[in-house]
């Protein structure tokens, strides 16, 4: 994976989104790793601490919008709609604790996607129109622009929250058998 970006605000973050170029929502299908882009939002770390890895985007507009890693092999799809947004975002500090983490690795299995639980569609964010992720039962749109062509810049926009939420993610090339 690239090296991680960071940036000292929010502010700094979307002056650098604003730059990017668009991507198409067919650019988005497979695998992609994730890693949060510290901004200084409460979120930065609660993720990468529970053992997120990323995204998988199908080709029939379909997403896993969060995948976590399970053992050293194994990704598990997670259904975001068993989350309480308002207590993350207000306990932040222990979803980047161990004790956290540990609960939330027990918590997985109750947590488990039973199928795609997102949508891919284009849609405007910041004057210009590009491929963005909607969550089917959350009011959360990730949106997307392209670092390069195996690298976005995604932000969470959380209907009702005032800040946002980046992440970088980088193209998995899966080994041809």
């Amino acid at each position: 994976m690239p090296k991680t970006i960071t940036f000292p605000s929010e502010d700094a973050a979307f002056d650098y989104f604003d730059t990017l170029d668009p991507v198409p929502v067919s650019g988005l299908v497979g695998l992609w790793e994730g890693r949060g882009v510290p901004t200084g939002h409460p979120l930065d770390g609660v993720l990468e601490n529970l053992g997120w890895f990323g995204k998988r985007f199908n080709g029939d507009r379909s997403a896993d919008a969060l995948l976590f890693r399970q053992g050293e092999r194994r990704l598990v799809p997670i259904d975001p709609s068993f989350i309480p947004l308002g207590l993350a975002f207000r306990f932040n500090r222990f979803g980047r604790s161990r004790t956290g983490q540990n609960l939330f690795s027990h918590m997985t299995r109750y947590l488990r996607a039973r199928g795609p639980v997102a949508s891919v569609k284009s849609l405007p964010f910041r004057d210009k129109t590009s491929a963005a992720m909607a969550y089917n039962r959350k009011p959360i749109t990730d949106h997307f622009r392209q670092i390069d062509e195996d690298t976005l810049l995604g932000v969470m926009s959380v209907e009702g929250q005032a800040s946002h939420y980046f992440f970088q993610l980088s193209r998995v090339v899966e080994a041809k058998a």
